[in-house]
């Protein structure tokens, strides 16, 4: 099975937009099969977040590879777009 790590924080309002986008990819039948998601509280969890290059969350990585990592200027349509993406990079659809 393929994990994505998700890092995040539960005050975020743009990671409450990516669970809400992932949560519509679902519903919409999006191809997960095969597809962990490992979701990394960053303050809960400061050891392991340390050991990845991102600044801003939601970051989305595949190992170590960085998937996605959210800007300030995405909309939730730009959010979920991005996370598509990545879940295809991994999945291979």
């Amino acid at each position: 099975m393929k994990t994505i790590t998700i890092f995040y924080l539960s005050h975020c309002p743009y990671c409450r937009r990516a669970m809400d986008a992932l949560k519509e990819l679902k519903d919409e039948s999006f191809p997960l099969e095969g597809i962990k998601l490992e979701w990394i509280e960053e303050s809960e969890q400061p050891e392991v977040a340390d050991r990845y290059d991102y600044y801003r969350v939601p970051s989305l990585f595949y190992g170590t590879k960085k998937l996605y990592e959210c800007n300030p200027s995405d909309d939730y349509a730009a959010i979920k777009e991005n996370i598509a993406r990545a879940l295809r990079t991994v999945s291979g659809f």
